[in-house]
Protein backbone atom coordinates (compact mmCIF):
# COMPACT_ATOMS: atom_id res chain seq x y z
CA UNK A 1 0.00 0.00 0.00
CA UNK A 2 1.48 3.32 -1.04
CA UNK A 3 0.94 6.45 0.96
CA UNK A 4 -1.51 8.91 -0.58
CA UNK A 5 0.05 11.96 -2.12
CA UNK A 6 -2.20 14.78 -1.10
CA UNK A 7 -1.74 18.28 -2.38
CA UNK A 8 0.20 20.59 -0.09
CA UNK A 9 -1.63 23.11 2.05
CA UNK A 10 -0.62 26.75 2.42
CA UNK A 11 1.58 27.71 5.35
CA UNK A 12 -0.50 30.87 5.89
CA UNK A 13 -3.98 32.03 5.00
CA UNK A 14 -4.35 32.99 1.36
CA UNK A 15 -5.32 36.64 0.98
CA UNK A 16 -7.22 38.37 -1.80
CA UNK A 17 -3.98 40.30 -2.24
CA UNK A 18 -2.13 37.05 -3.07
CA UNK A 19 -4.71 36.00 -5.62
CA UNK A 20 -4.79 39.45 -7.24
CA UNK A 21 -0.98 39.64 -7.47
CA UNK A 22 -0.77 36.18 -9.05
CA UNK A 23 -3.67 36.85 -11.39
CA UNK A 24 -1.99 40.03 -12.65
CA UNK A 25 1.38 38.26 -12.83
CA UNK A 26 -0.10 35.59 -15.06
CA UNK A 27 -1.94 38.14 -17.21
CA UNK A 28 1.37 39.91 -17.78
CA UNK A 29 3.06 36.61 -18.70
CA UNK A 30 0.25 35.87 -21.14
CA UNK A 31 0.84 39.33 -22.65
CA UNK A 32 4.50 38.44 -23.28
CA UNK A 33 6.32 39.88 -20.28
CA UNK A 34 9.37 38.01 -18.94
CA UNK A 35 8.78 36.09 -15.70
CA UNK A 36 10.63 38.47 -13.37
CA UNK A 37 8.98 41.59 -14.79
CA UNK A 38 5.54 39.96 -14.72
CA UNK A 39 5.91 38.98 -11.07
CA UNK A 40 7.10 42.47 -10.17
CA UNK A 41 4.20 43.98 -12.05
CA UNK A 42 1.66 41.75 -10.28
CA UNK A 43 3.11 42.64 -6.88
CA UNK A 44 3.33 46.35 -7.73
CA UNK A 45 -0.26 46.52 -8.96
CA UNK A 46 -1.60 44.59 -5.96
CA UNK A 47 0.13 47.06 -3.63
CA UNK A 48 -1.13 50.07 -5.58
CA UNK A 49 -4.71 48.80 -5.44
CA UNK A 50 -4.42 47.91 -1.75
CA UNK A 51 -2.95 51.32 -0.91
CA UNK A 52 -5.79 53.11 -2.67
CA UNK A 53 -8.39 50.98 -0.96
CA UNK A 54 -6.97 51.43 2.51
CA UNK A 55 -5.90 55.06 2.13
CA UNK A 56 -2.15 54.49 2.43
CA UNK A 57 0.53 56.66 0.84
CA UNK A 58 0.44 56.99 -2.89
CA UNK A 59 3.08 54.90 -4.67
CA UNK A 60 6.10 56.52 -6.24
CA UNK A 61 7.10 55.70 -9.77
CA UNK A 62 5.54 55.95 -13.19
CA UNK A 63 1.79 55.50 -13.01
CA UNK A 64 0.95 57.73 -15.99
CA UNK A 65 -1.03 55.94 -18.67
CA UNK A 66 -1.64 52.92 -16.48
CA UNK A 67 -4.96 52.08 -18.14
CA UNK A 68 -3.64 52.33 -21.68
CA UNK A 69 -0.84 49.80 -21.35
CA UNK A 70 0.07 49.00 -17.75
CA UNK A 71 2.45 46.12 -18.46
CA UNK A 72 4.70 47.49 -21.18
CA UNK A 73 6.55 50.37 -19.56
CA UNK A 74 10.06 51.63 -20.00
CA UNK A 75 10.56 52.28 -16.27
CA UNK A 76 9.90 49.55 -13.77
CA UNK A 77 7.72 50.33 -10.81
CA UNK A 78 8.90 51.24 -7.36
CA UNK A 79 7.03 51.71 -4.12
CA UNK A 80 8.79 53.80 -1.47
CA UNK A 81 11.86 53.60 -3.73
CA UNK A 82 11.90 49.77 -3.51
CA UNK A 83 11.81 48.04 -6.92
CA UNK A 84 8.96 45.57 -7.17
CA UNK A 85 10.69 42.52 -8.64
CA UNK A 86 10.17 38.82 -9.08
CA UNK A 87 12.52 38.21 -6.17
CA UNK A 88 10.36 40.40 -3.91
CA UNK A 89 7.22 38.62 -5.20
CA UNK A 90 8.79 35.30 -4.22
CA UNK A 91 9.67 36.63 -0.77
CA UNK A 92 6.35 38.33 0.00
CA UNK A 93 3.93 35.91 -1.64
CA UNK A 94 5.49 32.56 -2.51
CA UNK A 95 7.53 32.15 0.68
CA UNK A 96 4.58 33.17 2.84
CA UNK A 97 2.30 30.44 1.48
CA UNK A 98 5.07 27.91 0.82
CA UNK A 99 6.85 27.19 -2.44
CA UNK A 100 5.34 23.69 -2.79
CA UNK A 101 1.81 24.96 -2.39
CA UNK A 102 2.48 27.86 -4.77
CA UNK A 103 3.94 25.62 -7.50
CA UNK A 104 1.61 22.64 -7.22
CA UNK A 105 -1.72 24.20 -6.24
CA UNK A 106 -1.96 28.00 -6.18
CA UNK A 107 -0.32 29.05 -9.45
CA UNK A 108 -1.93 26.26 -11.54
CA UNK A 109 -5.39 27.12 -10.16
CA UNK A 110 -5.00 30.79 -11.08
CA UNK A 111 -3.62 29.85 -14.51
CA UNK A 112 -6.62 27.57 -15.14
CA UNK A 113 -9.04 30.31 -14.10
CA UNK A 114 -7.42 32.72 -16.58
CA UNK A 115 -7.53 30.11 -19.35
CA UNK A 116 -11.22 29.57 -18.58
CA UNK A 117 -11.83 33.32 -18.92
CA UNK A 118 -12.72 33.79 -15.24
CA UNK A 119 -12.39 37.25 -13.76
CA UNK A 120 -10.42 37.92 -10.60
CA UNK A 121 -13.63 38.88 -8.81
CA UNK A 122 -15.27 35.56 -9.67
CA UNK A 123 -12.41 33.41 -8.31
CA UNK A 124 -10.93 35.27 -5.35
CA UNK A 125 -13.31 34.07 -2.63
CA UNK A 126 -14.22 30.58 -3.90
CA UNK A 127 -10.53 29.65 -4.23
CA UNK A 128 -9.63 31.04 -0.81
CA UNK A 129 -12.44 29.04 0.78
CA UNK A 130 -10.74 25.78 -0.28
CA UNK A 131 -7.25 26.71 0.83
CA UNK A 132 -6.85 26.47 4.57
CA UNK A 133 -3.40 26.73 6.18
CA UNK A 134 -1.68 23.73 7.70
CA UNK A 135 -2.62 23.23 11.31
Amino acid sequence: MTPSKSKPKPQAAIRRFDIFAEYKHQEARRDGQPADAAKGYGLWLAKVVASRRFGKKKPTGDTQGQKENPVRRANWHKLDDVPQTGKLFDKEIVSRMGAGFYRRVFSPAIRQALEDGSSYESIRDPLRAHWKPES
